[in-house]
């Protein structure tokens, strides 16, 4: 007997799981992937290496860990180093109090669904000492597997059509891609608003006026997305920014997710970060009611800790009834990973003056923060000496977002090809030079304009290296197509 069809085919398999796209590790980093294998085959190549700077990987590109954090995870996962006499006291506090926290007084065990009852405490004693006062509840805060976790449990709670309409989420453009690919996944409907380029990327509200206006035949607009500092454009929002947001948000109805994972990394010297929930409160009747979700992570900041997928989210204003049906869903997936956890502890509880690990933990800190900025600097200066290309100032997060100007024969040469003409460009980059950057056209951008997104998170070293190869390309791709 000839076997079956298969049961499961792309005719009949989730058909939002066909549409959704994370295309930041699509083809190009595909390839190169492909690249670093065949140079460890022995494939000639124009270089030795594929330089990442494609993605916000702190260590994978040399940012050292913070000796703090580790020491915590390396008490929490084996206590017998609890008799080694090189990790310091106030380590060894830290990992106790969150061992005390854990079923068997182990991080093996399950934990509650929103997490270590313990670390969600003291996440929200640093949200309330980062806020200048503003209260913050324990009750508030659920852990996860980094902030995209919480990002999508919350996302799933708004997915109910309104008068028959899908959800729709407001989101900027250029953005974060995990925002269209959750969108997407979870059949709703993306509203982008476009950043402003020509004032530093900033969030206007006309923009927002049209976009949810022109959106409203397709789907009704349930929540706004803001990212602070921005993702891949590296804007900070001033407070007035922040304030006229908020009075749109009230205005029509719109629940606010603050994604805040960089709140660290502000570099810009008239820039500071403001948190959209001190904002808000601060704005109060009727304002300081609004529904907002509010997000962290250890990936980003001075911490850099991608892989070991430590986030929370902060629900404020939430109706008690919802938030029992978060934690309700949330329990599915039994818990967030407590290693994670315990780095989230970490990062909340870091140490405080007077203790045995502050003075190495804050020249860490500052270490990372400084080189960061520094190299923020340098980015942004060396891609404005490009011919063609013009970049605003890296006011935070971890990446450049330059628009390059393109002549028209490599514009022809990429459509011959099948391809948007950043897409082209950033491949013949990497073939090239092995540089592994991201085209502006994944992230989206007006139309008729291009770009790239690179990360500043090579090491100084490696980065001016990094774009004497990338000037010397850029110049003969110019020449060629000219």
């Amino acid at each position: 007997m000839a076997l079956s069809a298969k049961t499961l085919t792309l005719d009949s398999m989730n058909p939002n799981i066909i549409k959704m796209e994370y295309v930041v590790r699509g083809p190009l980093v595909i390839r190169a992937g492909e690249i670093e294998k065949e140079i460890k085959q022995g494939v000639k190549k124009p270089f030795n290496e594929v330089i990442r700077a494609n993605i916000g990987d702190c260590h994978s590109m040399g940012q050292p860990y913070i000796k703090f954090l580790r020491d915590v995870l390396a008490l929490v996962i084996d206590p017998t180093n609890f008799n080694e006499s090189k990790y310091p006291e106030d380590a060894k506090k830290r990992a106790q109090a969150i061992l005390d926290g854990c079923g068997g007084k182990s991080v093996g065990s399950y934990s509650d669904s929103a997490g270590i009852e313990i670390i969600r405490q003291h996440v929200a004693e640093y949200i309330q000492n980062r806020d200048g006062g503003v209260p913050a509840r324990c009750e508030d805060v659920f852990l996860s597997a980094g902030a995209s976790q919480s990002i999508k449990a919350v996302m799933n709670l708004l997915n109910k059509k309104i008068n028959r309409k899908v959800p729709g989420i407001m989101a900027p453009v250029p953005q974060y891609p995990m925002y269209s690919a959750t969108i997407a996944e979870f059949g709703m409907h993306q509203i982008g608003y476009y950043l402003n380029e020509e004032s530093n990327w900033s969030l206007e509200i006309p923009e927002l006026e049209r976009a949810l206006e022109e959106s409203k035949s397709e789907c009704a607009p349930r929540a706004i997305v803001v990212i602070n500092p921005g993702n891949p454009t590296g804007q900070v929002l001033t407070r007035e920014n922040i304030q006229n947001i908020i009075k749109f948000a009230y205005k029509h109805k719109l629940f606010i997710f603050a994604d805040e994972v960089y709140q660290y990394n502000v570099y810009d010297s008239q820039s500071t970060h403001y948190s959209l929930k001190k904002v808000l409160m601060e704005m109060g009747e009727p304002y300081n009611t609004m529904e907002l979700a509010s997000f962290m992570s250890c990936s980003k900041g001075y911490m850099g800790e991608c892989g070991i997928r430590g986030g929370y989210v902060e629900l404020i204003n939430l109706d008690d009834s919802v938030k029992t049906m978060y934690q309700k869903s949330i329990s599915a997936q039994l818990c967030p990973t407590t290693i994670g956890q315990a780095a989230i502890d970490v990062v909340v509880n870091p140490p405080k003056k007077g203790e045995p690990s502050y003075d190495q933990w804050y020249k860490e800190k500052m270490t990372v923060l400084n080189s960061l900025n520094e190299r923020a600097k340098f980015v942004a200066e060396k891609f404005n000496s490009f011919e063609g290309f013009s970049c605003n100032t890296v006011q935070g997060a971890m990446y450049a977002f330059p628009q390059f100007k393109l002549p028209p024969k490599a514009i022809e040469a990429a459509r011959q090809v099948g391809q948007q003409p950043d897409v082209f460009y950033s491949f013949q980059l990497l073939e090239e030079t092995g540089i592994s950057i991201i085209a502006g056209s994944i992230f989206g951008q007006k139309s008729g304009t291009y770009h790239l997104r690179m990360t500043i998170l090579p090491q100084m070293d490696k980065l001016k290296e990094v774009f004497i190869k990338f000037e010397k390309f850029h110049k003969n791709f110019i020449a060629k197509y000219k």
